[in-house]
């Protein structure tokens, strides 16, 4: 990797820490960048899940205080865990060729999702007006499906899980966005694992993203929550757009 590839890296790792930090979505900066510098998709895929995994960790750490009892965590966690697994393991069997043809459209789908995150956030407001008690069976199936979006896509799953979460609970949101963070780490954790045992991960961009991400997040935290959310996410939701338009010129048609 030569120093302008690196010099890209750094500064992706800074933007998705500091859009992870403040507005979530941040992955998509990551994953493209990584592709951006010649990775092939599915190993960016894999090497952006790595290197974003230790910000999961830290939010859990730093939301701890907030999170549900331990019997409303029970109750998710092993469905968050199954989906996790399933989406992980259905990414790794996917040949490279296909991925190749697949990931300008994850690409896109992650750049709606962040783009009608005010939509969802207005569901779940209206949710919680309605809703007065959880739906066990719904939510854990709802997890589940969470989780392998996360395992096989991972960008902009973290806005999908808070709005599940949200919509099925009546819960404070510090909660919510305190469980959600949990359950996307377990997420990634679980990713994680299954990616360094039967996957291949660029480690040079590990070792890159990952302090960039870490002095983003950092920055972000204490800096961008000045500048509106809704601006930082529409760039980010432009980008994902443009970069997954390229994609599928190139890869697709």
């Amino acid at each position: 990797m030569d120093p302008i590839q690196a010099t890209l890296l750094v500064a992706a790792g800074v933007v998705t820490g500091a859009f992870n930090a403040v507005a979530g979505g941040g992955s998509l900066i990551a994953l493209s960048a990584l592709i951006g510098v010649g990775i092939p998709p599915l190993t960016a895929k894999l090497t952006s899940t790595v290197a974003v995994f230790p910000g999961n960790v830290a939010s859990v750490a730093g939301g701890y205080r907030d999170l549900p009892p331990r019997g409303d965590i029970g109750r998710v966690l092993p469905a968050a865990v199954l989906g996790g697994v399933a989406g992980s393991v259905l990414l790794l069997v996917t040949p490279s060729r296909v991925f190749d043809v697949i990931v300008p459209f994850l690409v896109l789908a992650a750049s709606a999702v962040l783009g009608l995150q005010d939509r969802l956030n207005e569901m779940v407001r209206r949710s919680a007006l309605r809703h007065g008690r959880g739906h066990p069976a719904t939510l854990q199936a709802f997890v589940a499906l969470g989780g392998v979006y996360g395992g096989y896509v991972g960008a902009g799953f973290g806005i999908v899980l808070v709005a599940t979460l949200a919509l099925l609970q009546h819960e404070p949101l510090t909660r919510t966005v305190a469980l959600k963070n949990l359950l996307s780490a377990v997420i990634s954790c679980t990713a994680v694992v299954l990616y360094l045992i039967f996957g291949v991960v660029n480690w040079t961009g590990v070792a890159i993203l990952v302090p960039a991400t870490v002095v983003g997040g950092y920055a972000g935290a204490r800096l961008l929550r000045r500048l509106p959310g809704g601006l930082l996410r529409a760039v980010v939701v432009a980008f994902g757009t443009v970069f997954g338009l390229a994609l599928l010129w190139r890869n697709v048609l």
